[in-house]
């Protein structure tokens, strides 16, 4: 029986008003006259990077996609995300973008929350053991993943539909299966299927066992749980493919194998590449570097910010990795930006696909509000900004809510913002041009607020002290 949970499924409007029958003559054929059109596009595109097996099997990777040779259409492909922490982060991106590329060329997609692995810790491309998670915080962060997922699938159909039929868009928690299992059954009908020297032998396994810590029998463990994921997919939902990052290699073997030992099918992956840092460290929560896509952890401007940032000598790659972008408009961004390159037209393309695919067009709304704020001095953007966008903008600013009295000053206003010191120092600062309230900077301490000038309509000061210090002040009863 297939697992109850967590199934959450998108299909376009003209699915349900067509039918299969209309998918297959139509929207199929439209998708891609064969997929081996959609793996060739997207390794050169970067995004998958290696395909196991690559030969030697009884129907190599491309037929499975190939109508015309007798391959099934449309195909399962998966990818898991274990939940040690409450949100998705930038490096997860890659293996979501993957799933929505095999989305829109019609075929169905699984997002496979480690409700049950996650306890273990995937010791891949780690020096260390992971810290321990409880039951609870995992059922906690398993949630908010799936939330997160759900959230970024619904924007991709809303914002990103390209006129084709697509596949389902599918969100299960492995824990469904493995709180049904007993230790001693599961390990008898599974453990007789896996070889200690093939295991042994998996890069993540031997980096580990030379490593100082060494290796938990919980971590060694993994990939047998994430074989059985993948063969327990395969059973219920018909998947053949799992998509993983580079790093995940080996535990896709171990679930080939698994899998033909099993069943005499064969079963592939696809891995993408992992996104590092400058110095080369791989983005995410352990490595401290985490770009988070919950707004509670990094907000839409940060998100923004973090892709307008990059240097021109990554952008044509992170364009073809992290957007829908045909290649052609690629190409004819990048060519524009050779003469003008201050304009940074790519980064600004990149940088607003995805924060419209991860925080919506409201998001990117926000993030380009931001910008405008802090970089542009805009009192426009201040004027509409919300306080959630000030706090989120400002996140050291100090936020008070004030009464405005009669008469209040320029200097009365900083301190009761505690923005500057009590006596004659605090006086200076603002006679010597230190204090500047809404971009505005003001000199004459004894200056009265002026609504629309000091005070904005939407009835917040932005004061800044010397070049870094902003305090937020909400004005109240105006």
């Amino acid at each position: 029986m297939a697992a109850p949970m967590l199934r959450y499924i998108f299909r376009s409007q003209w699915l349900g008003t067509q039918g299969l029958s209309g998918v297959l003559s139509l929207g199929l054929r439209e998708a891609h006259s064969a997929a081996q059109g959609l793996l060739a596009v997207q390794k050169a595109r970067g995004l998958f990077k290696e395909f196991f097996p690559e030969r030697g099997t009884k129907t190599e990777l491309p037929e499975l996609f190939d109508r015309g040779t007798g391959g099934k259409f449309p195909q399962t492909i998966y990818c898991g995300f274990d939940p040690t922490a409450d949100s998705l982060h930038v490096g997860h991106l890659l293996a979501l973008l993957g799933l929505f590329h095999f989305q829109r060329a019609g075929h169905n997609v699984i997002a496979l929350v480690g409700g049950a692995t996650a306890r273990l810790g995937d010791p891949s491309g780690r020096t260390k053991e992971r810290e321990a998670l409880d039951a609870e915080r995992v059922q906690s962060n398993a949630r908010a993943l799936s939330q997160g997922l759900k959230a970024l699938a619904t924007n991709h159909q809303q914002l990103f539909a390209n006129g084709r039929t697509w596949g389902s868009f599918t969100v299960l928690d492995n824990s469904a299966w493995y709180q049904k299992q007993d230790l001693v059954d599961f390990l008898a009908a599974v453990g007789g299927h896996f070889r200690m020297g093939t295991l042994l032998s998996r890069l993540s396994v031997q980096t580990r066992l030379r490593s100082p810590e060494g290796m938990s029998l919980a971590e060694f463990l993994y990939q047998v749980l994430q074989a059985y994921d993948f063969y327990y997919l395969f059973q219920h939902y018909g998947c053949r493919v799992q998509l993983g990052g580079s790093d995940q290699l080996g535990n896709i073997m171990s679930g080939y194998e698994f899998i033909h030992k099993l069943t005499g099918e064969d079963v592939f992956g696809i891995s993408v590449p992992l996104i590092t840092s400058t110095t080369g460290a791989k983005l995410g929560k352990s490595a401290g570097n985490a770009v988070w896509l919950n707004r509670d952890k990094t907000s839409p401007f940060e998100l923004y910010q973090f892709f307008l940032r990059q240097q021109d000598d990554l952008v044509e790659r992170y364009l073809k990795l992290f957007t829908f972008l045909p290649l052609p408009e690629i190409d004819h961004i990048m060519q524009l930006h050779v003469t003008e390159p201050e304009k940074r037209g790519p980064q600004k393309r990149l940088a607003a696909e995805v924060t419209k695919l991860v925080h919506g067009q409201e998001g990117l709304a926000s993030a380009k509000r931001c910008t405008q704020a802090l970089y542009h001095s805009s009192i426009d953007a201040l004027e509409v900004m919300s306080d959630q966008e000030l706090k989120e903008l400002f996140k050291e600013a100090s936020f008070s809510e004030l009464v405005l009295d009669p008469g209040t000053s320029v200097l009365d206003t900083c301190r009761k913002a505690n923005a500057i010191p009590d006596g004659p120092r605090g006086y200076r600062m603002i006679t010597e041009g230190g204090v500047s309230i809404n971009h505005k900077q003001v000199t004459n301490p004894e200056s009265v607020l002026v609504v629309g000038q000091h005070i904005l309509k939407n009835g917040l000061s932005l004061l800044k002290i010397g070049k870094r210090n902003f305090y937020i002040i909400k004005w109240l009863q105006l």
